[in-house]
């Protein structure tokens, strides 16, 4: 049953902590009797106002009891002593405590309405000259305004946050443009959700069949799709699905359609006689990157160049003997202007990629690595000795005038180099290729290196699949597995899941290994006991820097969320000496193995007197501090040393325990692997297959061998709609 809202009112008696980006407050308010902390995206409040407040109370961990706020209503002071407390906290730029309390010793209760409507009064104040009094006057009409559209909108229950990216998005004219349109909320840089829209809408009386409302409607749905990794939609499917949840007419949706598409706001393509929708920067990717390669397809030779005798040379400097395919490999790398080299596990990829880095290098070229997330660049540079980089480290991440993320790297600024080699290409987007493309060169070589069995990128479309199964990118797939890797149960064992076959679950005395539990309870203890106890025991591994539990679903007995729970509490359970501070889902305490979750490049990190921004989506660290006094805390990953607000624990979760598409790109000592129970839909081949070629050394199954069957024979892998493919056919004729 839901909580009935409760309703506190009083005054600010102290600001003790502000998000600025997204006005999330802490605060102290005097109700009558009782200072009641008070938490919640309450914006800009100051000393000295009086709130009427909605919400309930919570008790947190450490903090103790607290009012969290969901709705708030803003008075401004009304007497003369609140008003002195309200200008001397800083509420207005310009006014001290000092000024503050002359300016009220004249204006008395009168003060603020003076000071909005007759601000020219101001110079009565000595210390107040004519630019002075412009200039208060000018923080004044701004304030006024941002707390006018927060009022506005805490009618319909829209949080401060977004009140607070709507003025800096429109400024005084924001309330007439919501009135004029409350979908305009949706767009970009204040992306309230549809459904919340919908609300404000409804009170407004906007029709159901207003052209605004469907073309909303439209973006939101194609930005569902995107999310769910398709870069288009088929127009047929998507017309039944639009006029079914917006409850329109099928001419009404070609009206709003054409419309849209006569706007460029969005795009159509013609697949196999069969229309698709691209929302616009999904179209420009993919025909941006089909045009691209299409250039450097024709910069490049067509036929490989013979470098057999520099390749015999390689051979003897590094007493490596490379088979054919991968002197295939090499040559086509130093032939053309692009190409994919592709393989699985114990295949060489590593050695071929070593080989065409240190000839490059010979030839005097400057050779840029790079790869999708933080632990793949991180474990490319342990592999070939040289420096990589996160692609969006590479690219200089920096933001333009309106606030949206762009890169530095582009046409007018490109990457200083003659090749870039990319890494685990299977986890990179469209979007993410397109800008990467853009930092080229025109003569500038680009050599990809990925495992096309593995799970497609979370972001949108499969680029990686899309180049090979195009075929207008020469494509080597290495195939031989080495006698060293053929050693290897996790080898061999990855190689059988890949072509249907099941794998060998009885070897009791190599690297692969598999207990049949079929009782979630009885899975988990032996999780346990394996990462806490059998596993540091016999082999001397650390549970939290070498053993990685994976795990196919997020939700479920076995899932990353309980998983995480259970492993906290037996590795690092509850210790008064560790501080903690609770989150929505967990409660993180110092020790704690955490990832990020979202790509924040504003994150500032340091390392050894170096310095940078940004931390990534599926970066692993662990919580070095936390201070409730200063409400942060500070984390390191990989020896990058940040600091956090207690807000941007949002962006964190428990990393005891992964979810299978989380660990792309990394390797890991030892990973457990739970298979039992759980949602059918996530028990397929190449999540198996992926989940097993992140062991490094170590590979356990816990769970239900009947359940690694049909695992193992579910080749039916997750659609996704793209027409690059097509576009590359097209551009390549």
């Amino acid at each position: 049953m839901e909580q009935e809202s409760l309703k506190i009112e009083g005054t600010v008696e102290n600001v003790l902590f502000r998000n600025e980006s997204n006005g999330y407050t802490v605060i102290e308010i005097d109700a009558g009797n009782d200072l009641v902390t008070v938490v919640g995206e309450l914006g800009d409040v100051e000393t000295g106002e009086k709130l009427l407040l909605e919400g309930n109370y919570v008790n947190h961990s450490r903090f103790g009891t607290q009012f969290k706020a969901d709705y708030c209503e803003r008075t401004l002071p009304n007497t003369a002593v609140n008003i002195c407390k309200y200008l001397s906290s800083g509420a207005i730029k310009g006014i001290g405590p000092s000024l503050a309390k002359k300016i009220v010793d004249a204006f008395g209760s009168d003060t603020l309405e003076v000071m909005e409507k007759e601000p020219q009064k101001l110079l009565e104040i000595r210390g107040i000259s004519p630019k002075k009094c412009e200039s208060i006057a000018g923080e004044v009409q701004k304030l006024f305004n941002l707390r006018n559209v927060m009022t506005f909108l805490s009618k319909y229950g829209v949080k401060a946050g977004y009140a607070m990216r709507a003025y800096q998005k429109w400024g005084f004219q924001a309330i007439e443009i919501i009135k004029a349109d409350p979908y305009q909320l949706c767009s970009y840089g204040v992306e309230l959700e549809f459904k919340k829209a919908e609300v404000i809408a409804r009170e407004m009386d906007v029709p159901v069949d207003s052209p605004k409302r469907v073309a909303a409607g439209f973006i939101y749905l194609l930005q569902l799709n995107a999310d769910a990794g398709h870069s288009c939609v088929p127009l047929d499917t998507f017309q039944k699905i639009v006029c079914k949840y917006l409850s329109i007419s099928e001419k009404l949706f070609f009206d709003v359609y054409n419309e849209l598409i006569a706007e460029e706001t969005i795009f159509e393509y013609l697949k196999n006689d069969r229309a698709f929708i691209y929302l616009a920067d999904y179209y420009y990717a993919e025909s941006f990157i089909a045009g691209r390669i299409a250039v450097m397809k024709a910069f490049s030779s067509p036929d490989d160049f013979d470098y057999e005798q520099l390749i015999d040379l390689e051979e003897e400097q590094s007493g490596i003997k490379y088979e054919k395919l991968q002197r295939k490999a090499i040559t086509t790398a130093l032939s053309r202007a692009i190409m994919i080299m592709t393989g699985g596990p114990g295949t060489g990829k590593t050695t071929t990629l070593n080989a065409i880095i240190s000839l490059y290098e010979k030839k005097g070229e400057t050779v840029l690595l790079a790869a999708p997330t933080g632990r793949a660049a991180k474990r490319m540079s342990d592999l070939t000795g040289c420096e990589a980089k996160t692609i969006h480290r590479l690219l200089e991440v920096e933001y333009d005038m309106g606030g949206k993320l762009k890169f530095v790297h582009n046409e007018s600024n490109p990457l200083e180099c003659d090749v870039v080699v990319v890494d685990e290409m299977s986890m990179v987007d469209v979007l993410l290729f397109e800008s990467l493309l853009r930092a080229l060169k025109l003569n500038c070589r680009l050599v990809m290196v990925g495992d096309s069995d593995q799970l497609p990128s979370v972001g949108a479309g499969n680029l990686l699949k899309s180049l090979i199964e195009s075929k207008c990118v020469p494509v080597i797939e290495l195939k031989e597995i080495f006698r060293q890797a053929e050693q290897s149960c996790i080898v061999t064992n990855a190689h059988k899941i890949v072509a249907g076959k099941m794998p060998d679950l009885t070897q009791k005395n190599n690297d692969f290994f598999f207990f049949q539990r079929t009782k979630p309870e009885q899975a988990i203890q032996l999780i346990i006991d394996l990462a806490k106890r059998r596993l540091p025991k016999a082999y001397k591994y650390s549970p939290l820097d070498d053993i990685q539990i994976i795990s196919p679903s997020r939700k479920g007995t076995t899932g990353v969320t309980e998983l995480n729970k259970a492993l906290q509490e037996s590795l690092n359970p509850h210790n008064p000496m560790k501080k903690e501070v609770k989150s929505i889902i967990y409660t993180f305490r110092e020790g704690d193995k955490v990832m990020q979750t979202r790509n924040n490049y504003d994150i500032l990190w340091s390392r050894d007197g170096e310095s940078g921004s940004g931390i990534y989506n599926g970066d692993i660290g662990r919580i070095l501090s936390i201070n409730r006094h200063q409400m942060e805390a500070v984390l390191d990953f990989d020896g990058r040393t940040a600091a956090y607000t207690f807000e941007m624990l949002e962006q964190l979760e428990l990393a005891y325990a992964i979810t299978v598409h989380k660990s792309q790109g990394s390797e890991f000592e030892v990973v457990i692997m739970p298979i039992l129970g759980g949602f059918e839909k996530l028990y397929y081949r190449n999540l198996l297959y992926t989940a097993v070629t992140r062991a490094r050394k170590l590979l356990i199954i816990v769970g239900d061998y009947e359940k690694v069957r049909k695992m193992v024979l579910n080749n039916k892998r997750t659609r996704r709609y793209t027409c690059l493919k097509a576009m590359l056919e097209d551009e390549t004729k």
